[in-house]
């Protein structure tokens, strides 16, 4: 595992896994919403596919973004080569983890009720309403997620 520590590949001095990950969580928004575009355009199927295939690969990659960390020495030995104020830091992580945890929690929600009216026949249908006012609600919390997680990023190896 220590190509994980190798330099990474976006031109700072974050490590290759934080690259890696900073650019899932940057592009999660746009993934997700390509994965909006098929029930907009009424492939319900695929949707509810690569919206499961997104979620299961987020998970995947937040347990690889854990275990580099934990691996690397934890937030104190990334935070100690920063020239921004540590205090900062620790409180847009906090935000950054609030987000991210009530995100996770929205989107397992979200996911699972969906299914569940898929299989009794309220989606498409009687429940769409209530369901794309939840997936409007995790798409929030995903781009918030994502805002939050670069700024961390940026804290930590940019500036």
């Amino acid at each position: 595992m220590n190509y994980m520590f190798q330099a990474g590949f976006l031109g700072t001095k974050a490590p290759f896994f934080m690259d890696f990950v900073t650019l899932i969580v940057a592009l999660l928004p746009l993934l997700v919403g390509i994965a909006i575009t098929f029930a907009k355009n009424k492939k319900y199927t695929l949707h509810a596919t690569v919206q499961w295939l997104i979620f299961i690969v987020s998970v995947v990659v937040v347990g690889y973004f854990e275990y580099g960390v934990r691996l690397g020495g934890g937030y104190e030995t990334f935070v100690k080569n920063t020239h921004v104020s540590h205090d900062y830091i620790f409180v847009v992580l906090l935000v950054h983890i609030m987000i991210s945890v009530i995100t996770l929690g929205v989107w397992i929600s979200t996911l699972y009720s969906a299914r569940a009216d898929a299989a009794q026949g309220g989606l498409p249908g009687n429940y769409s309403k209530a369901h794309k006012k939840a997936g409007i609600r995790t798409f929030i919390g995903i781009v918030l997620t994502s805002l939050t997680g670069i700024w961390v990023y940026l804290l930590l190896f940019v500036f």
